[in-house]
């Protein structure tokens, strides 16, 4: 059996607002074996990107447990998680707004090296720089280059080196490829690939894309408006989706095919606020299933079949 790694318990990131609490994140719980990659998918706003945020406390959580090989990061103090940090890094989402315009590619990758004192020594430093950059496919011409004169392929190349510059277990990809053309998608993702079986990476793949996340992940888990609504193996969930919120995800899947139709289904009604929500099922207001007890209570992420985790009264 794998080992787990990360180990994510009740989490829970709420906001502040004039009108009340803001549920970003809402009890949401998973594992992410050693090696693995966990793709979380779902519409915009629904909380992924902050669900990645908070497992690194880059936004403390306002409940719940991250386990990092058992050992809870929401507990830790500030050098101790300064210690973690080697351990859990991030690749942001827009390759030129996540690096610095003033500082030069080696500058950017010797940045963490600098800050963790890896390489107290300058030639050894540099020796790593220009060993990450070709790893990932930058060529040392580039060492004194700036950002602006980049093109956003070898800009996401960059924020991958940087992450990779302290020998991670785990990274966070908050849409690393949203931003970039079709074909330097391709190429990103066959790079974090090799990657991945290179250095044995766990990843935590965020992404709306899911063609790319079905290409990439071992699992995944599907959010819907704070909530994890469904968690399965890939294959799985794309053969046996069974929230109706993941069919209708799974229906607007383009078909890559002159002629090629299939059945999409259309979500209507309103969407649920979650600003102080009450204890229903979040997608009832737009689900052609709903019933009166979705509107009067909510349903919990139960195992249906081994690894496949739904919160629908419709599995009961």
């Amino acid at each position: 059996m794998s080992e787990v790694l990360l180990d994510v318990k009740g989490l829970k990131k709420y906001f502040t607002t004039k009108r009340g609490l803001l549920h970003a994140v809402d009890d949401v719980t998973f594992t992410i074996e050693k090696g693995k990659t966990l793709g979380v998918v779902g519409e915009s706003g629904c909380g992924k990107s902050t669900t990645g945020r908070a497992i690194l406390r880059l936004l403390e959580p306002t409940g719940g447990q991250v386990l990092f090989e058992g050992e809870d990061v929401a507990k830790l103090n500030a050098a101790q998680l300064r210690a973690k940090r080697k351990e859990m890094q991030i690749i942001f989402q827009d390759p030129f707004s996540s690096l610095n315009p003033r500082r030069t590619v080696s500058q950017t990758i010797e940045e963490p090296l600098k800050l963790h004192n890896v390489y107290p020594n300058e030639q050894e430093r540099t020796q790593k720089v220009l060993e990450i950059m070709e790893t990932v496919g930058l060529a040392e011409r580039y060492v004194n280059t700036y950002p602006h004169e980049l093109d956003g392929g070898r800009r996401q190349r960059i924020g991958i080196a940087r992450a990779l510059a302290l020998d991670p277990k785990f990274i966070v990809c908050d849409e690393p490829v949203s931003a970039l053309d079709v074909s330097i998608q391709a190429q990103i993702l066959n790079l974090m690939g090799e990657i991945q079986e290179q250095r044995g990476l766990t990843y935590m793949f965020i992404t709306h894309d899911l063609s790319v996340v079905n290409h990439f992940s071992d699992d995944i888990a599907v959010m819907y408006l704070g909530r994890l609504i469904e968690k399965a193996p890939s294959e799985v969930l794309f053969s046996n989706p069974v929230h109706p919120y993941t069919q209708a995800l799974l229906s607007a899947i383009p078909i890559p095919k002159v002629g090629g139709k299939k059945d999409r289904i259309l979500l209507k009604g309103e969407i649920t606020s979650p600003i102080n929500p009450e204890p229903i099922c979040r997608f009832a207001n737009r689900c052609q299933y709903a019933t009166d007890r979705c509107r009067s209570e909510e349903p919990q992420l139960r195992e249906i079949e081994s690894g496949h985790f739904v919160a629908c009264f419709l599995t009961e």
